[in-house]
C-alpha cells in the first residue's frame, strides 16, 4: 500500500516549482533591462526601440501572472521610457 503524502509536503512542492517558475520569469525581466541599457549605452536606437519593447512585454507578462506587482512593473516601465527618451530626444 502506498504512503500517503501529508498536505505540508504537498504544499512544500508546489511552492517550490512556483518559486523556480517566478525565478526564471524575474530572471528574464532581468536579463532584458541588462540588454536594453546596454544598447542605449551603445547609442543604438534602433537595437534600443526592439529590445525595449521585449522588455515591456515581459514586464507587463510578469505581472499578469501575479509575479510582480503592478506599480513595480509600472515604475521600472517609466523608468526605461525615460532613458530611452532622455538619451535619444536630441537624435528626433
Amino acid at each position: 500500500m502506498s504512503v500517503k503524502k501529508s498536505s505540508a509536503e504537498k504544499k512544500h512542492a508546489q511552492s517550490e516549482v512556483r518559486r523556480l517558475r517566478n525565478k526564471s520569469v524575474k530572471s528574464g525581466c532581468r536579463t532584458s533591462a541588462k540588454k536594453f541599457v546596454a544598447a542605449v549605452q551603445k547609442k543604438d536606437q534602433k537595437l534600443a526601440q526592439e529590445l525595449l519593447v521585449a522588455l515591456q512585454s515581459e514586464l507587463d507578462n510578469a505581472q499578469r501572472k501575479g509575479i510582480m506587482h503592478r506599480n513595480a512593473v509600472a515604475r521600472k516601465k517609466s523608468r526605461m521610457f525615460k532613458l530611452y527618451n532622455n538619451t535619444f530626444a536630441a537624435a528626433k
